[in-house]
């Protein structure tokens, strides 16, 4: 097997706010694995949260040498390799799993989810998110996506929080999902605020303390009419057990957690300790965009939306119809570079 990656910069469509930070591009690295004829295709996102750069996953990029193996459906030897080179280095990683799952699948001829034993079909809809913005903004924002989407993500974890649901709901009575961001600090503030957003067609809060603070979600947890959802608090399948009692369910993201192998894993433990799971994103491509779609039959909800958010997608792959996740059918996770252009993506 021979490994490539090349650096590529990702174009938001517009300026994404949450309770921290505002950004308009993200950084991103685009992985090839090429072995006997075939191509498989991976992807690090890198917004700055996870506290990795292009230049730090490059360099891990750089010590990785898949050579040594010659048969690319050894794909546990071959991950744990790569996991043990170096700690850390999460989304640098995930570029790899998802790029030899890629892989794997073209050269068995079928679709990942058809060798995970999930039907298509039970994809679940995903959500789109709104970021925090100016009120005017937030309405044509929620207009727009309310058209093409069943389900909206709403970013809170502001002093206004209110407000801007009852902005978004002047404009539309889909059903929404929250996301705090970490932002809530008040845990009888945020009992009453569950009940509220409860009455105001909202299916989940994600992540809405700070990471560590499991005694005060506990509470939250106890008391909210509806799921409460780790992030932040959440990145491997080994974090699972000690968040039983404290949340409901876990968001499960790729970059964060590694790749494939290790979002699987996450989903049978979390299913084992009767937690409901997500699939969520960072801003990425439609490759891994893709490659997380291929997990989504087997999670209650998804907000795989990254994709749509950017200007610049090198990809085609997975689609969203009515705002359902349409998997295809071709092998591997289902995508191919725009236009066809592969040489794009080789260093």
């Amino acid at each position: 097997m021979r490994l490539s990656f090349h650096p590529y910069t990702l174009k938001l469509r517009e300026t994404f706010t949450i309770s921290t930070y505002s950004r308009d591009t993200t950084p991103c690295i685009i992985v090839r694995l090429d072995h006997d004829g075939f191509t498989g295709y991976g992807e690090a996102s890198l917004p700055q949260y996870l506290g990795e750069t292009a230049d730090s996953a490059a360099r891990f990029l750089s010590q990785v040498d898949l050579s040594q193996f010659k048969d690319p459906l050894m794909t546990e030897d071959i991950l744990s390799y790569v996991a043990a080179i170096d700690q850390g280095h999460c989304a640098a990683k995930a570029a790899i799993d998802i790029a030899l799952h890629d892989l794997a699948g073209k050269i068995i001829g079928q679709p990942c989810h058809k060798l995970l034993g999930l039907d298509k079909a039970k994809a679940p809809i995903t959500s789109y998110t709104i970021g925090i913005g100016p009120e005017t903004e937030t309405r044509q924002k929620v207009r727009a996506a309310a058209t093409k989407y069943k389900i909206l993500k709403v970013k809170l974890g502001t002093d206004h929080d209110r407000q801007i649901i009852e902005t978004l709901r002047q404009e539309t009575s889909i059903p929404i999902t929250v996301d705090a961001n970490q932002g809530w600090r008040d845990p009888s503030e945020a009992i009453d605020m569950a009940h509220w957003l409860a009455g105001q067609g909202t299916l989940l809060i994600e992540q809405p303390f700070p990471r560590a603070d499991l005694d005060m979600t506990a509470r939250l947890s106890e008391a909210s009419p509806i799921p409460i959802i780790a992030d932040e608090s959440v990145q491997r399948a080994t974090d699972i057990p000690r968040l039983q009692g404290a949340f409901d369910g876990i968001n499960i993201k790729l970059m964060k957690c590694t790749g494939m192998r290790e979002a699987w894993s996450m989903i049978a433990t979390a299913r084992a300790l009767g937690m409901r799971v997500m699939l969520g994103c960072m801003t990425e491509t439609s490759c891994a965009i893709s490659a997380a779609a291929q997990l989504s039959p087997a999670v209650d909800f998804a907000d795989l939306d990254g994709n749509l958010l950017i200007s610049n997608d090198p990809f085609t792959g997975v689609a969203v119809a009515g705002g359902r996740i349409t998997l295809p059918d071709a092998p591997g996770i289902g995508v191919q570079p725009a236009g066809g252009q592969t040489e794009t993506f080789t260093n």
